[in-house]
């Protein structure tokens, strides 16, 4: 016979600590300061560095995150007029960004929830705006929004 004691099961009303509840979003901050950094020391405007577009190096056809590295090669170096000329949709999402991290880190850091629950419209929408600025920027009238 088996005289161990019975494991009791782990309590799964108690909280996770602060640090641990935080540690996603810090993970991910960590994650795009370092991207961030590694764009800012290394020249996208200098060829050999990054591959090139697929969709660009196949057909010559800009998509919505062609300029990106650019454009943050701008923001990491504070120049946020040249960001804008070369991915305006880029450089509208960072500040977008960090508001959302900054959201989901107070939310973390006091144990509420932090789902962002949109309705399939707003989904629709960002969809929509991303397939306009792709095709606007490929035609004539667009080329103040390509690279």
């Amino acid at each position: 016979m088996d005289d161990a004691l019975p494991v009791p099961a782990p309590d799964r009303s108690a909280r996770p600590s602060t640090a641990r509840r935080l540690l996603p979003p810090l993970v991910t901050l960590a994650g795009v300061a370092a991207a961030f950094t590694y764009v800012g020391l290394v020249d996208p405007n200098e060829t050999g560095h990054y591959p090139v577009c697929p969709l660009y190096g196949l057909t010559g056809v800009l998509c919505f995150g062609c300029g990106g590295l650019r454009s943050a090669h701008a923001v990491a170096h504070g120049d946020w007029i040249a960001a804008l000329g070369d991915n305006a949709l880029a450089t509208v999402g960072y500040p977008v960004f960090a508001v959302l991290w900054v959201v989901w880190a107070v939310r973390a850091g006091k144990a509420l929830p932090v789902a962002i629950n949109l309705r399939p419209v707003w989904w629709w929408a960002l969809g929509g705006v991303i397939l306009a600025f792709s095709v606007v920027r490929n035609v004539p009238f667009g080329s103040w929004l390509a690279p």
